[in-house]
């Protein structure tokens, strides 16, 4: 008998979004949203514990993991976040420790929607499978400082925060993610997008 899905993993099928370990062999997932080892200690995800995209962002990511096992054979993409339903979103936002003039560095005010919303942003990281561990980025995932921000890296570089090999393990999340039509932004090294938000406007639903 198949096992009973999640209410919220039914409500991501219902929308049309689609399982990232059905359509990419190898990944990996670990939802820090579905844990509490994220930077508001909750986990609000519950019984969710795989990560769901748009099937065309699915396909995208499908083409970086490929792209990074010819970099190197051992290495597979590890998600720590998909498709983020709003509700979650809101209580990210509520949860958030900073003045809310700053909070959209670091969290999308769900007034508006973030990219996550859509189901074409994702949050990830790579895996080492020989070593059985992430690579050094220099910081964990939900790191707020700028020593998280690939646009401090020559910076941090310089001050000694951020080493040559950490450096070179972020550009090499990029290149792969890059080449598969994905971009990333300022403050996140982990964060990239399949879309801009205008244009997931136009082609996708918020996913509640």
């Amino acid at each position: 008998m198949e096992e009973e899905k999640p209410r919220l993993e039914k409500l991501l099928i219902e929308q049309g979004l689609v399982n990232l370990k059905e359509v990419i062999p190898g990944i990996k997932v670990e939802l820090k949203y579905s844990t509490t080892d994220n930077f508001f200690e909750q986990d609000v995800y519950g019984d969710l514990t795989v990560a769901y995209l748009q099937p065309v962002v699915a396909e995208q990511l499908k083409t970086a993991q490929a792209l990074l096992k010819q970099e190197n054979p051992d290495y597979t993409l590890l998600v720590y976040d998909g498709v983020r339903p709003l509700s979650v979103q809101q209580i990210l936002w509520d949860n958030l420790d900073k003045p809310d003039s700053v909070k959209p560095l670091y969290v999308a005010d769900p007034k508006v929607g973030s990219l996550h919303n859509y189901g074409v942003a994702v949050d990830l990281t790579i895996f080492n499978t020989k070593a059985d561990s992430t690579l050094d980025m220099g910081t964990g995932y939900d790191f707020f400082g700028y020593a998280a921000y690939p646009e401090r890296e020559e910076q941090m570089l310089a001050e000694g925060i951020l080493n040559p090999e950490q450096l070179a393990n972020r550009k090499l999340l990029r290149k792969v993610m890059n080449e598969a039509g994905f971009t990333g932004i300022g403050s996140e090294w982990w964060h990239f997008n399949a879309y801009s938000r205008k244009e997931a406007g136009e082609k996708f639903k918020i996913v509640n």
